[in-house]
């Protein structure tokens, strides 16, 4: 099949809706499919791919690290789109990607699905400034529904994002397809870096890891604040936060009226091809408490390093972890998650355990295996379209009639399973 995706944000932001698309383009190429990515363009550390169409774009107020195409450009695609024959459009993102798919797919006469990544409702607040929260929520709420009224079939990453949905009152077909991992780059051992060494950190520290954006709903200011509770058994604690975003000046200023700074080290970004990767050897333990994922790919990445998780289940995080299963989960409470941060540092032989599991447990979150759940759906879609299309034919008299249909329906769906 080929697939026309669009999207608001992708490589260099770093974040976990360009994640999730990478992963999903790759997979999607191994199993034979072929995607072309609409996306902003980006001043610095932008890398040249095939298939990748970047579109001019500007800054986002308040948001240095985004861009927002500009509609028009994308449309002007539309001749040269057209050409190509896709056999489906596939959104991910609700601001200009949003619009611009639609209006591509009704030009190209294609069908459109689209992945809910986010929960919007939890992130305006902290954002839109002046305005009330619920008077927000109730915005991003409506706004969710009328855009999903319009697709043919949406992706939720989690059954906790599906019910949201269901409960704004979304009635799109929906499918729970969580974002997979790609094991190889995170199970075999990639260029070594002495990740301590490099950072100054004492052998005998104990760590803990963060990895994400640094942005006010993840919750970060949580892990800082459980930190006298866990020095107070483990002095040699120490926190290592990675990643960039809005709220990183806020953070190193709650570890600093706390007496928290020389226990909190704030790396940026770190290269996925190594740093990242040494970060989670590193770590005694994975520490995350975010309110809003809708998946949380970054502890699967942890435990598929063997890394053992202390986390709260919330949203998305609930159908990722399993109590035991590499991980400990931990009430949004102080107290109760620095008792389990504790025992797991105490503990050799539960450390010991855990990173076993988690291994053996990652090892079914294959990113091939969700990119084949995601390409049965686009082949139900296709057909679909292609059953409404024969049946306008059959009961239309207008000359002149046509039908949409995919280019490969026919071929993709003969071995798929029905929804």
């Amino acid at each position: 099949m080929k697939i026309l995706m669009l999207t608001d944000v992708y490589f260099p932001r770093i974040n976990g809706v360009a994640t999730s698309i990478a992963s999903f383009r790759d997979a999607l190429e191994r199993l034979g499919h072929s995607v072309t990515l609409i996306c902003p363009d980006y001043p610095v550390g932008q890398v040249d791919e095939p298939d990748v169409l970047r579109i001019a774009s500007r800054g986002v107020p308040g948001s240095p690290e985004d861009r927002m195409m500009h509609y028009r450009n994308v449309m002007a695609l539309a001749p040269r789109l057209a050409k190509e024959r896709f056999d489906l459009v596939h959104i991910h993102t609700p601001f200009v990607a949003h619009y611009a798919g639609m209006a591509l797919a009704r030009r190209l006469r294609l069908p459109v699905l689209a992945t809910y990544h986010t929960l919007f409702e939890e992130y305006l607040p902290h954002y839109v400034r002046g305005v009330p929260s619920s008077w927000l929520r109730f915005v991003a709420r409506r706004l969710s529904v009328r855009q999903c009224r319009r697709l043919e079939a949406l992706v939720a990453p989690s059954r906790a994002m599906r019910e949201t949905l269901e409960r704004y009152g979304v009635k799109t077909p929906m499918v729970v397809i969580p974002t997979g991992l790609a094991l190889e780059r995170f199970s075999r051992p990639t260029k070594e870096v002495d990740f301590r060494t490099h950072y100054d950190l004492p052998d005998n520290a104990r760590l803990l890891l963060f990895v994400g954006r640094l942005a006010f709903e993840k919750n970060i200011a949580f892990l800082i604040d459980l930190l006298p509770r866990v020095l107070a058994e483990h002095p040699d604690t120490r926190l290592i936060v990675t990643g960039e975003g809005p709220a990183r000046a806020e953070l190193a200023r709650r570890a600093r009226q706390i007496g928290m700074e020389y226990a909190v080290r704030f790396l940026g970004y770190l290269d996925r091809h190594g740093q990242l990767q040494a970060a989670y050897r590193a770590a005694d333990a994975f520490v995350f408490a975010s309110r809003t994922e809708t998946q949380g790919l970054v502890l699967l990445e942890a435990m598929a390093l063997g890394t053992p998780v202390v986390s709260t289940a919330m949203m998305g995080t609930r159908d990722v972890l399993v109590d035991g299963e590499g991980c400990l989960i931990a009430d949004e409470d102080l107290d109760d998650f620095a008792a389990k941060v504790n025992r797991l540092l105490g503990d050799n032989a539960l450390r010991s355990e855990l990173s076993c599991r988690a291994v053996a447990y990652a090892a079914g979150w294959h990113e091939d295996a969700k990119a084949a759940e995601l390409a049965v759906l686009y082949a139900q879609v296709c057909a679909r379209r292609n059953a409404e299309g024969n049946t306008t034919m059959a009961v239309s008299a207008m000359p002149g009639a046509t039908a949409s249909c995919c280019n490969s329906c026919h071929s993709s769906t003969t071995t798929s399973k029905p929804p």
